[in-house]
């Protein structure tokens, strides 16, 4: 009640002690905002096709570009992180790994697996090209 209201002040950030789990939720957060963005990027690759073929050089010389290459680099990881972390959810709502330990090891587990799945999809589609 520190500032003068009948409300309770909510404990600042600082009073946390840093846990994996506090960093997936933050992150699935940032991945849902990313993968809107990425989205959007892939629908102009795709009306740029219907489009014609000067609309399509352009938006295929962007997104293989360096910067196009990493944005979806980028997306990719975001799409599997989000993916991974919802089935983690979902295993919640089912009513296990909420014990300290669990939830820990799962925070690892969808870390390494969407990391994973990036790199192997990169590496498939690369080796496609």
């Amino acid at each position: 009640m520190a500032n003068g209201s009948s409300r309770p002040l909510s404990p600042h950030l600082q009073v946390y002690r840093f846990q994996w789990t506090m960093a997936l939720s933050i992150t699935h957060r940032i991945t849902g905002v990313g993968l809107v963005l990425g989205t959007l990027l892939l629908s102009w690759w795709l009306i740029a096709a219907a489009a014609g073929p000067d609309a399509f050089a352009r938006a295929q010389k962007f997104i293989g570009s360096g910067l196009g290459l990493l944005l979806m680099f980028g997306w990719t990881w975001a799409l599997f992180f989000h993916l991974a972390n919802g089935i983690r959810h979902l295993v919640w709502d089912a009513g296990h790994g909420f014990e300290l330990q669990s939830a820990e090891r799962g925070a690892y587990i969808v870390a390494g697996a969407s990391l994973g799945l990036t790199i192997v999809t990169w590496i498939a589609a690369l080796a496609a090209w």
